[in-house]
């Protein structure tokens, strides 16, 4: 890889402010200092350097979020605020995306990386890859209705859903609920309890394939996930 392209992926600015640095004597390559910006880096072997500091290059970032309601799942938006508009600089220049989509109104675990693969895998809808949600719902929540979601049910388009598994956790004149589901379509959750009667008035992602929110995370807070976890996502989507 070309060094200044190295550098500017790595946050380090522009090609043009990548090149002012190596100007500047700032840029070493294996103790040496380098102002050719098209030389190749080995990013295996060769220890580059900036006013002193290792570079540390990384291909792909794997982050977990809570998201808060009224903030799109998005990478850019001319009027709202999107998820990516919620981390700082060190990782935006990586251009992650979110991975699947969260309603506005829509809280919880979202994830955001730059690896297509990965995404593409985790949404593929022959991965069948699960994600949990918890809902409150309007109206009481029965056994009728574990019965209809766990055989499937046809929204209002005509599309039959996948069999979803349906948990009652309180059933009142606001029930609340969990749902597992295996696909990602457009106001799911909210369809498929339209489709027994009943409206969704608060919704909440728990957790995607085998990764659960981490409850330790505020609202719009968001993390790295460690090597494991990618490991366990990279593992659920080769299966």
């Amino acid at each position: 890889m070309r060094l200044d392209k190295l550098l500017s992926n790595m946050g380090y600015g522009s090609r043009k402010e990548v090149r002012q640095l190596q100007k500047k004597g700032a840029v070493r390559v294996n103790g040496e200092t380098e102002k050719k910006p098209g030389v190749n880096i080995d990013t295996e072997n060769d220890l580059v350097t900036v006013m002193g500091e290792p570079v540390v290059y990384r291909k792909y970032i794997y982050i977990m979020m809570n998201k808060p309601q009224d903030v799109l799942s998005a990478t850019e938006d001319g009027h709202a605020r999107t998820v990516v508009d919620l981390l700082d600089a060190e990782f935006r220049h990586f251009k992650p995306f979110p991975v699947g989509r969260l309603d506005k109104d829509t809280e919880g675990f979202l994830l955001l990386s730059n690896d297509g693969k990965l995404a593409h895998n985790l949404l593929s809808p022959k991965k069948e890859v699960p994600k949990t949600y918890f809902a409150k719902v309007s109206g009481v929540v029965t056994e009728a209705d574990i019965e209809s979601f766990a055989a499937g049910v046809t929204l209002d388009d005509g599309y039959e859903t996948k069999p979803g598994k349906l948990k009652i956790i309180r059933s009142g004149e606001t029930s609340e609920i969990e749902l597992t589901i295996t696909e990602g379509k457009f106001h799911q959750v909210k369809r498929m309890f339209e489709t027994v009667g009943k409206k969704v008035v608060y919704l909440k992602r728990l957790s995607m394939g085998p990764l659960q929110l981490d409850e330790t995370l505020p609202l719009g807070a968001y993390r790295e996930l460690t090597e494991e976890e990618v490991e366990l996502l990279q593992s659920t989507t080769e299966a």
